[in-house]
């Protein structure tokens, strides 16, 4: 089987983002500071040979994905394939209410007042189970929901993919969040994934190994 190299990149800042909101399955356009993020990942991947680029739906991934194939010399804006599943969480009911006072909600009671908190003690996987718990819709995915959507799609992109191949996704940080942990268990992912950083994924035979996570400075291979 091939051997691909994947590179997962996060959005660059949004407005929600900037005013600490609470966004998942919402959307918000990028800030001058996320336009910078997203070109600073475009010139940090300009040399590497992609074969292909996919990003979330979102317009936040979709746009931070268009400046980073305006910078690569392999690919152009037009090769940009959009992937729904490639989504960040969905947060349910507190989609797009204030961060601090969310995580209070869900976790002070637990005696964790922050998302990393959570995420450090409980694990990430126990957090979505908490937020589909605490959510009075329903609407909110726990870690079984999130998986249905996001292992498939992981697998369709390798499995188009020719043996070599470095393919680009944009997507969002929970998600990058949520593979590394299941494939790179002894990474510390309560450690924040920036906007515009870059986590590298190998796939070979089937198995996913972690490379790298959340570089922001670094060389890119």
């Amino acid at each position: 089987m091939a051997t691909v190299e994947l590179y997962l990149v996060r959005h660059g800042q949004t407005y929600l983002n900037k005013y600490h909101r609470i966004q998942g399955w919402s959307d918000s356009p990028l800030t001058a500071k996320g336009i910078a993020d997203a070109k600073n990942a475009g010139e940090r991947l300009a040399k590497l040979p992609l074969a292909a680029a996919y990003a979330s739906d979102t317009n936040r991934a979709q746009t931070t994905a268009q400046h980073i194939l305006t910078a690569n010399q392999a690919l152009a804006v037009g090769d940009l394939q959009t992937e729904p599943a490639f989504r960040e969480e969905n947060f349910g009911y507190f989609e797009g209410l204030d961060t601090g006072f969310v995580w209070h909600a869900i976790g002070s009671p637990v005696g964790l007042d922050s998302f990393n908190a959570m995420i450090r003690h409980l694990t990430i996987e126990k957090t979505k189970d908490m937020f589909k718990a605490q959510d009075p819709y329903g609407d909110a995915e726990d870690n079984a929901e999130f998986w249905e959507r996001v292992q498939p799609a992981l697998d369709r992109v390798v499995a188009q993919a020719s043996d070599g191949d470095k393919i680009v996704i944009a997507t969002h940080s929970t998600t990058i969040r949520s593979i590394v942990s299941k494939f790179g268990p002894d990474i510390d992912i309560s450690v924040p994934v920036d906007n515009g950083s870059i986590t590298k994924l190998t796939v070979k035979n089937g198995h996913y190994r972690v490379d790298d996570y959340n570089n922001t400075t670094g060389k890119i291979n």
